[in-house]
């Protein structure tokens, strides 16, 4: 049973995975048991494990967080020997060595860190990258046969493999999804760079400045010809009156 301090620590761990899931990750602990946590990690890509999916338990003493959990994979993996308890440094293998600051999300991030490198440790064997790839290709259907694995994560048994909502995704496959195949006709693509884009959101004040620009020279030519107009006719009212008065004076003499 778990203690008021383990309760507390293990129902605030598992808020914050729901809020933040680690990539690969999905953990939570069992309705009737808090102290009994089981994990799915799927296998993350550019490793043997791409496409496979993993579960298995963490099993936590009452003393929970100043003593560690068991760790133990289920699915078999060609990495770890299924369903045994693995030493690992935040395992109950090596307690002297464990941090009470670590939390779920630690222990879990770890176990996948582990499990992409070539350690080997109690619990662990040897396969070659090949045979990984297959427990991988198999892994799912396994899973599907495993009752306890359908009671506490039903939202992942689908007939084909469903994404983790947390699962990061290639950045490669992510380019040759968004970006648009060459095409003729004048458009922005989402692949516009950064400086392109800021390009076409600087394009309408450019037109608007020059707008403005354009029309105050228009405005300056309008007064310029009213002046020009004004000169002239005063110009020509002069003109007028000397022409009037010339014949006047050559009467009289």
């Amino acid at each position: 049973m778990a203690t008021k301090s383990a309760f507390k620590r293990l129902t605030k761990e598992y808020m914050e995975i729901e809020k933040n899931p680690p990539p690969f990750i999905v953990a939570k602990p069992l309705e009737s048991n808090i102290l009994e946590w089981h994990y799915v990690i799927r296998g993350p890509p550019d490793t043997p494990y791409e496409g496979g999916e993993y579960y298995g338990r963490l099993t936590f003493p009452s003393e929970y967080p100043f003593k560690p959990p068991a760790i133990r994979m289920t699915t078999p993996s060609g990495r770890f020997q299924p369903d045994t308890r693995l030493c690992l440094t935040m395992s109950d293998f090596h307690p002297s060595l464990w941090n009470p600051s670590w939390s779920v999300a630690t222990i879990l991030n770890g176990l996948l860190s582990f499990m992409t490198t070539d350690e080997t440790t109690t619990g662990s064997i040897k396969t070659t990258d090949a045979e990984k790839r297959v427990f991988a290709a198999r892994s799912h259907r396994i899973n599907l046969k495993n009752a306890k694995f359908k009671e506490v994560f039903p939202e992942l048994c689908t007939l084909e493999l469903a994404p983790l909502p947390n699962a990061p995704t290639k950045p490669s496959t992510t380019q040759r999804i968004v970006r648009p195949k060459p095409s003729h006709q004048q458009h922005q693509s989402p692949g516009t760079t950064t400086q392109q884009q800021h390009h076409h959101q600087q394009h309408p004040q450019q037109q608007t400045a020059i707008a403005r620009t354009v029309s105050q020279w228009r405005r300056w030519a309008l007064i310029l010809v009213v002046f020009i107009y004004l000169v002239l006719s005063k110009l020509a009212a002069r003109s007028t009156t000397t022409a009037t008065t010339t014949p006047g004076t050559g009467g009289e003499l």
